[in-house]
């Protein structure tokens, strides 16, 4: 192949999926010039597992991207075929939000946002080489061309060649049917990346028109739907909900699963790289959990403009027969017609241990990993590392310090802590149990957090920004006003406790006293509240939150506070653990690997003991 010499940029982004969008948009919005590179450019911001947006842990992300001034929560609220909050039963820390979203229309808006967006170039091509040259990056495509880069970005996703598997079938490709990357593994391992091999898979596509419906479970949205982004108006006014249905596996579902299991990859040998545990197989599932005698699948809208519709919770690599079997087993399912069979794919990804917090390679200054890549499952995990990687690639060229979040400030804190701390041996998932500081972590404060950042990087501009401070200036003057306002006895409070099977009060009670108590809530003290002033749903949400969980909220913040104090803590980056006596040799070896950047990632690597910490921080003098 001949070479030539094409175009010098400040960022080279390879992969326009989740990951790849939000960094290039950082990049190029924070005025850098930046080129985005995609195999295909009709996959720009495809979906090509579940037709949705948010979920448990995955919500949390998608505000905190919205914060930071990221496209994602824009672009799912513009797109939203039904709301739900999950976990509603629960408290406000694990309340999180999912979208069903127009697969297609998702895909079109996002390649919009990168087509319109200044310094930014999207172009169809493979990257098949990675090298260093002249303290620059040299990206080189298929056909020859070479782009010369300050700082890459490599969100490859699944595509990293890829291979598609179906029963005993198998064959290089990428999702849907897509070109994979089949040469840039080669280029990094020349680079001594360290690369793992993982596995995901997606379920069988119906037509909507051949199930039948008749005794299937509806599943509609929530009846106040809410949305992710700050700057969507007038969600509720302008959603047309499409509902979903529930169906169920059973036992001859299960028995055509058992029969079958030494046809299926993932259990002959044929898949060799690891899956994600928490989103298994419809098999791995039947196999594992043999005391249940049905699961839960359910019906879940492409599109709006197309009789496409995907079947939830039945990702499956079986050959193509079988799974047909299995679905007509299912009731609603008997004379389903499948328009796109199930898969697995394997990939190439990156041990994610070879990155700073920062998303930059450790070993390659200006080289930084993002999403699947980087060992992660899920279009919002993929998106928010994205975000990060985008800005730090950003901050690079201009020779700025990086920025990191941390575990108390952030989700995105917390996954990129995990995958840089602990490492991890499956695609990696968000979940609101990852956390210690979920009460500190809501969606309703991610602006709180995130907002000054975003705005402090140029990508929440001066118009939202005044809209944010308002917004707190107000939330701040209601709890004051809140905890200041008494309240006389009265027939009328007595009646409204009562009503709410809560005890009257003889005295009069703060008003503050009143809400946290868990059977009342904001609106329903209205009545009896002739002083409070008028707010926006969020505004009052999150004052009723800040009165009612505030002790618990105090409790998290000194425990947050005591993590960044270990956070700040430095440890030298030319540490010799070698020669450091006192801590046992598989402790010198964890860090020599790991090389932590403080005293708290230190604890947090397995098998750090809280001594070896000690004789950490009385070696390096830490104080």
């Amino acid at each position: 192949m001949t070479e030539y010499i094409s175009q010098t940029v400040d960022i080279a982004v390879i992969g326009a999926g989740h990951a790849g969008i939000e960094a290039a948009l950082a990049a190029a919005r924070m005025g850098r010039k930046t080129i985005l590179f995609t195999i295909n450019l009709d996959a720009v911001g495809n979906m090509p597992c579940n037709p949705s947006i948010g979920g448990t842990g995955k919500g949390h992300l998608v505000y905190e991207i919205d914060a930071l001034g990221g496209e994602m929560g824009r672009v799912a609220d513009k797109v939203c075929m039904q709301s739900r909050i999950l976990n509603r039963g629960k408290g406000p820390a694990v309340h999180s939000l999912r979208m069903q979203a127009d697969r297609a229309k998702y895909r079109i808006l996002m390649k919009q946002a990168v087509e319109n967006t200044e310094n930014l170039t999207l172009t169809q091509a493979e990257i098949i080489d990675l090298r260093k040259a002249n303290g620059a990056w040299e990206v080189v495509t298929r056909l020859g061309a070479v782009w010369t880069a300050k700082a890459v970005v490599i969100s490859t996703g699944t595509y990293l060649k890829g291979n598609i598997i179906v029963g005993d079938v198998s064959y290089p490709g990428g999702p849907d049917g897509m070109f994979p990357a089949g040469s840039l593994s080669e280029a990094l391992i020349r680079l001594d990346i360290p690369l793992m091999r993982f596995k995901t898979g997606t379920p069988v596509r119906l037509h909507a028109d051949s199930i039948d419906y008749t005794d299937l479970e509806k599943q509609e949205g929530d009846e106040i739907p809410e949305h992710f982004s700050a700057l969507t108006k007038d969600f509720e006014k302008n959603l047309d909900p499409l509902p979903c249905y529930i169906v169920y596996t059973n036992e001859k579902t299960h028995e055509i699963i058992r029969k079958n299991i030494h046809r299926s990859p993932l259990y002959s040998g044929m898949i060799k790289g690891i899956g994600p545990r928490y989103c298994p197989s419809i098999e791995d599932k039947v196999m594992r959990f043999a005391d249940k005698n049905r699961h839960q699948l359910f019906i879940e809208p492409m599109g709006r403009d197309t009789k496409e519709v995907y079947l939830q919770g039945f990702s499956s690599s079986l050959p193509e027969e079988v799974q047909l079997e299995m679905l007509h087993s299912i009731k609603g399912l008997e004379h389903a017609e499948v328009m796109r069979i199930g898969y697995a794919i394997e990939y190439d990804c990156v041990d994610p241990l070879a990155l700073k917090a920062s998303l930059e390679f450790k070993k390659h200054a200006g080289l930084f990993g993002a999403g699947q890549f980087n060992g992660t499952s899920g279009y919002e995990e993929a998106a928010a590392q994205g975000l990060i990687a985008g800005i730090n690639a950003a901050l690079y060229v201009a020779g700025e310090p990086a920025f990191t979040l941390t575990r108390d400030s952030s989700y995105i804190g917390t996954l990129i802590d995990d995958l840089v701390t602990k490492g991890t041996n499956e695609p990696y998932r968000i979940m609101t149990s990852r956390s210690e500081y979920r009460l500190l972590l809501r969606q309703d404060n991610a602006d709180r957090r995130l907002t000054p950042f975003g705005y402090s990087f140029g990508l929440i501009d001066q118009e939202r920004f005044n809209a944010f401070t308002a917004k707190y200036k107000a939330v701040d003057a209601e709890v004051e006003r809140i905890k200041n306002t008494y309240l006389s006895p009265s027939e009328e409070l007595d009646a409204l406790l009562e009503s709410r099977s809560s005890t009257p009060v003889r005295d009069g009670a703060c008003l503050a006293d009143l809400l946290r108590r868990p059977e009342l809530d904001y609106e329903a003290l209205a009545p009896v509240d002739s002083t409070r002033p008028e707010l926006t749903r969020e505004e009052k949400r999150a004052a009723e939150i800040e009165i009612k969980y505030e002790g618990y909220i105090k409790r998290q913040m000194r425990e947050a506070e005591r993590f960044t104090k270990l956070e700040n803590k430095k440890l030298p980056k030319d540490a010799d653990y070698a020669a450091i006596r006192g801590i046992r040799a598989e402790t010198k070896q964890k860090l020599e690997k790991f090389r932590p950047e403080n005293i708290g990632q230190a604890s947090r690597i397995s098998g750090v003991s809280p001594a070896d910490i000690q004789v950490l921080m009385i070696y390096f003098g830490i104080v």
